[in-house]
């Protein structure tokens, strides 16, 4: 088959690797029909993170059950399925507590010696517990299928920060960080019941997404000028919920400092950095909280889908380019040159 392969920062190829068969009696394969590139991914396209020269890459895929092992009983062949970003086997405590993510044998696409989401077919470990089926018609409805992608990852991630930072009814939130999982963010806060949602980004055609997600006011600018508008939008205060959605020290800095006394904030920014941007003694002076981390998307997907499936919420405007799969070299340098937001490859 082909799938997407790593060699060098900036070297992404596609390339001809090994059809993926079933090792296990638990093991499911599947034919991907959409899957798409994470900003994430490109620490490691920018030589971030390290990579093994030919690994695979691209943890968000949906598509449909090719073949199944003998144990495997909730899924079978034909079935449209969506995975989420990590692989668990839904029953360790881990499992059983809704931490999917700190699963004891679990894992994540791409890493040496497992499939990528971005190439023709994945093998799933665990099937049962980590596959989630959806409706057979959606395979047909391009838009559909681009919501459903997103609950691979970036609107469960979306929405474990704000559920983190505390977003509810009446709440003020503030989203820092305008990617494709701080839209999300958005979107979460607007179906958490959020009263004000303040999106703080730049670029207008993806804070004109924050504003059809639920935002009600926008904030270009950066540093201490986007804490001082932050506070003169909220009486000085700052927000109640904070979702950070970035991963530097300055837009950690940033979220600690619109943060209310007594709110928190809701971290999913992958952390790179020279350092933190924490000040412990702030945080303990104001009664600051902070919670999240690796999101355990395939816990939030049961209570996501339906909200997806019946348009209550749309997170499809999240992308903005799509490819083919000869065509995700292409999608890596549009997303690192910020020429697009995320990008979906169509199988």
């Amino acid at each position: 088959m082909r799938a997407t392969t790593i060699h060098a920062p900036f070297d992404m190829r596609v390339a001809d690797v090994p059809d993926p068969v079933v090792r296990n009696p638990g093991d499911a394969v599947v034919r991907v029909l959409r899957s798409c590139i994470c900003g994430s991914d490109l620490w490691a396209y920018r030589g971030e993170s390290a990579r093994q020269a030919g690994q695979r890459i691209g943890h968000e895929f949906l598509g449909i059950v090719e073949e199944t092992g003998a144990e495997v009983t909730g899924v079978g062949r034909g079935d449209l399925v969506v995975a989420p970003f990590m692989w668990s086997d839904g029953v360790c405590d881990y499992c059983r507590e809704g931490l999917t993510t700190s699963c004891e044998h679990g894992g994540f696409w791409g890493s040496v010696g497992s499939d990528g989401g971005q190439g023709e077919a994945v093998r799933v470990p665990f099937a049962d517990a980590t596959l989630v089926a959806l409706p057979a018609e959606a395979a047909s409805d391009d838009r559909l299928l681009a919501a459903l992608l997103t609950l691979s990852d970036v609107m469960g991630t979306g929405h474990h920060a704000a559920l983190g930072a505390g977003a509810r009814a009446g709440a003020t939130v503030a989203v820092v960080g305008d990617g494709a999982v701080g839209l999300c963010g958005v979107l979460a806060a607007k179906r958490l019941g959020a009263d004000r949602i303040i999106a703080l980004g730049r670029h207008e055609a993806r804070t004109d997404i924050a504003r059809r997600f639920g935002a009600t006011d926008v904030v270009a600018e950066r540093g201490d000028a986007a804490v001082e508008a932050v506070r003169e939008l909220t009486r000085g205060q700052g927000a109640h919920a904070v979702v950070e959605a970035v991963g530097t020290e300055q837009s950690m800095r940033t979220a600690v400092s619109i943060t209310r006394d007594g709110g928190a904030i809701g971290f999913v920014g992958v952390p790179h950095g020279s350092g933190t941007g924490l000040d412990l003694s702030v945080m303990f002076d104001r009664n600051i909280a902070l919670r999240g981390g690796v999101a355990p998307v395939r816990t939030y997907i049961p209570e996501l889908l339906p909200d997806v499936l019946d348009g209550t919420i749309d997170p499809s405007p999240v992308f903005d380019l799509t490819v083919g799969l000869e065509g995700v070299p292409d999608g890596y340098k549009a997303m690192d040159e910020r020429t697009a937001l995320k990008v979906m490859v169509a199988n």
